[in-house]
């Protein structure tokens, strides 16, 4: 049975590491490719793996993961196509696979039956970038229930309340934004995203993971000194369609190097 989320960046945190979580959009360039590069990724070093849903308005996704969903989409990605996607990368790894979406394709599907899909497959639970936990009553009951995880995110511009509803309803981890505005790797981790996971523990939760703008081993190093793991969206995105799937199973191996914490 495939490890938990939470119980992964316990783990880790116990071998002395912070936990590395790569992001890959389903279906790019095409759906076996971008399996095949989930399951390098994870093989190669990453400890979770955050499978995107591509969505026609991905409105917190930067430049380089919105055009590779959209390239998904136009290459005719169907959303049950994730289950099938999750069950093979859990089966051919054993590690967690926590699915991000859009909250409309989840309500489109049925809430319900996409929670049951997802722990049929195998799926950890969900990271709902536009769902917040004042919103999701439904989510809240069906994922509890369901046994699935769920992640919230939080912001350097939320309130204090905010945070700490996000950490006390949040399962797994609290994903913790980085930089303001949307996705993307940047040269430095933005210095806030320090202070943001202090506020983010000070109000009650029991892990945090760092994304959005992380692309160097360096980075990865930096942001476990201070948060359980590190969230790696753009440039594995960017490694995938410039070098294929050797040059994820690169990357994943580089970044992994930044994960141990000294002492």
């Amino acid at each position: 049975m495939t490890a938990t989320v939470a119980d992964t960046i316990q783990t880790r945190k116990l071998e002395g590491h912070g936990t590395l979580i790569a992001y890959l959009p389903l279906g790019f360039p095409d759906w076996e490719t971008s399996v095949e590069a989930s399951i390098a990724a994870l093989d190669a070093g990453a400890d979770v793996l955050e499978l995107g849903v591509p969505y026609s308005d991905p409105v917190m996704d930067g430049p380089v993961i919105a055009k590779a969903t959209q390239t998904a989409l136009e290459a005719g990605f169907k959303l049950h196509q994730v289950f099938t996607a999750v069950k093979q990368i859990t089966e051919a790894t054993g590690k967690p696979v926590l699915v991000m979406t859009y909250w409309n394709p989840v309500v489109q599907y049925g809430v319900q039956k996409f929670a049951e899909d997802l722990k049929e497959a195998g799926g950890q639970g969900l990271i709902t970038p536009d769902l917040i936990p004042d919103e999701a009553t439904e989510w809240l009951q069906v994922s509890e229930n369901a046994g699935l995880e769920r992640v919230f995110l939080a912001a350097p511009s939320s309130s204090d309340e905010r945070l700490a509803n996000s950490a006390l309803l949040s399962r797994g981890f609290v994903y913790a934004v980085s930089t303001m505005g949307i996705t993307g790797t940047r040269d430095d981790v933005d210095s806030a995203a320090q202070k943001l996971v202090a506020r983010v523990y000070e109000q009650g939760a029991t892990a945090t993971c760092v994304g959005l703008g992380i692309s160097t081993a360096e980075h990865v190093a930096d942001v476990v000194s201070f948060a359980d793991g590190a969230i790696v969206g753009s440039a594995f995105v960017r490694a995938l369609s410039d070098g294929g799937v050797d040059a994820v199973r690169t990357l994943a191996t580089g970044l992994s190097t930044g994960t141990r914490r000294s002492e």
